[in-house]
């Protein structure tokens, strides 16, 4: 073989390895690494304590052994969880924040607060990972059996009877506004700061009724409190024998508080993916599943498109309510 023959081939030997070498070191480079690769933080809009917190705690648990990584839960109560959704929003794409809340902060705060944020656009859902129930629980003085014996009490003295709400713009306050508006009732709505002061107050006789969102059950089972009915599409699996609002009559005073978990934006798919197939293992758990009924709570899992149905659809409920009687956040 000719000499400058030679070195041509030793050259382009040479270039070949190159570039496989450079690919392969290029490839390597760009190849994910594996997830979670630290602790994950998940952030939740509101006190510990709370409905949203425990529950995020209990998934917390069972997501640190799934994962084989811590799950820290951050608390950042203020605004219904405009701030905390907000946080996430902004936090890198990495999966390793992510948000729980009540659905309400994408599908009754955008018509609330004059807020930049909107979780339809900066947030990307993920799954939901349970919901309560809320039931008409009335003060036991009250001389009303059910919701009929409510409604016709209300109609005949209107602007006399109070109902009590967690807050202006909370879900237990929307349920009752639903009620009001699928009864045509004239009832006077008492806001205080968490359901917890609002049912105390039903109690002690100073508001009428409430939407509670299944904190009163020990008071329901001891007639200290009177359930009148369910304010949901569908009978509670904890007092089966109560008929719904709509079953009494009066449809359309139903709302659920669902919650559910988002990303920020631009979180890679596959991550998405496993933590949508991780929630609802932990969600199927029976320990899982027996904590949440100490809460009042069902485990429901729907996965991302049923859960994209649920906010659209709730979204067009609260918000034709929230612009049809005039409610607003002071």
């Amino acid at each position: 073989m000719p000499f400058n023959l030679y070195v041509a081939r030793l050259r382009t030997l040479a270039i070949a390895a190159g570039v496989t070498v450079a690919f392969a070191a290029s490839a390597q480079t760009a190849a994910p690494a594996a997830w979670p690769s630290k602790p994950i933080r998940v952030v939740v809009g509101f006190a510990p304590g709370g409905s949203t917190d425990v529950m995020a705690r209990i998934l917390a648990q069972s997501l640190s052994e799934s994962l084989g990584q811590t799950v820290l839960i951050d608390n950042k109560p203020g605004a219904s969880g405009n701030i905390s959704a907000t946080e996430v929003a902004r936090a890198a794409p990495d999966g390793h924040t992510f948000l729980i809340a009540p659905t309400s902060v994408e599908t009754a705060n955008p018509s609330l607060f004059k807020s930049a944020l909107l979780p339809s656009r900066d947030l990307t859902p993920v799954a939901t990972v349970g919901r309560t129930q809320m039931y008409l629980v009335a003060k036991p003085q009250l001389p009303a059996k059910d919701v009929r014996e409510l409604v016709a009490l209300a109609k005949a003295k209107p602007g006399t009877f109070s109902y009590a709400s967690a807050g202006t713009g909370t879900p237990p306050h929307l349920a009752c506004e639903l009620f009001k508006q699928a009864t045509g009732t004239d009832v006077q709505h008492v806001p205080y700061r968490g359901a917890a002061p609002a049912l105390q107050d039903v109690l002690s006789g100073q508001a009428d009724f409430v939407c509670d969102p299944g904190i009163a059950f020990p008071h329901i089972r001891t007639g200290k409190a009177r359930l009148l009915g369910i304010v949901s599409a569908k009978r509670s699996p904890f007092f089966p024998d109560v008929p719904t609002v709509a079953e009494q009559g009066f449809a359309g005073a139903n709302l659920d508080i669902w919650f559910g978990m988002w990303a920020p934006n631009g979180t890679p798919g596959e991550v998405l993916a496993r933590m949508n197939g991780e929630l609802a293992k932990a969600l199927a758990l029976p320990a899982v599943k027996s904590r949440y009924a100490d809460l009042g709570a069902e485990p429901v899992a729907m996965n991302t498109p049923e859960f994209r149905k649920l906010l659209a659809d709730e979204g067009a409920v609260l918000s034709a309510l929230i612009a049809r009687q005039k409610i607003v956040v002071d």
